[in-house]
């Protein structure tokens, strides 16, 4: 192989969509995640507190469900936004030996917080875009996504 053939099998590999969507995927969440850290969350907090908000008083298994996420890591993120004030576990009322989970308000306060700032992020991560081309870009990632 002569020294040239390892770059042009480089520049393929980093022109294929899955690399760069990969890539600008990184970008966001690393944006995104800047930003709510000030709010005390990691991305998977905010996601648990998203769900939790919009679907509870939720079990804890069904948000593992929802997530997709570890059963174990669940708990452990309830438990810091617990700490925070932001979510509380009570029994469920439909089923007493199973928790069901609810935002505080102050809970909702912080998510509404966090989503300007993920929408900030985001901006930032589609600022090289006109404002057309960045709906076109949200238009065809949906249509492949939801392929």
């Amino acid at each position: 192989m002569t020294r040239t053939e390892p770059l042009r099998a480089l520049e393929h590999v980093q022109s294929l969509p899955s690399w760069l969507a990969g890539r600008v995927a990184a970008r966001g969440r690393g944006l995104v995640a800047d930003a709510i850290a000030g709010e005390g969350l990691k991305l998977a907090h905010h996601a648990v507190l998203a769900a939790v908000s919009e679907h509870g008083p939720v079990a804890q298994a069904d948000l593992v469900r929802r997530l997709g996420f570890d059963a174990k890591d669940v708990v452990l993120l309830l438990n810091h936004l617990e700490e925070k004030g932001l979510a509380v576990r009570e029994p469920d009322p439909r089923d007493r030996r199973k928790n069901a989970v609810t935002a505080t308000p102050a809970g909702v306060r912080t998510l509404e917080r966090c989503a300007e700032l993920a929408e900030r992020a985001n901006a930032e991560l589609l600022a090289p875009l006109s404002e057309a081309e960045g709906r076109q870009l949200m238009e065809l990632l949906t249509r492949v996504y939801e392929a």
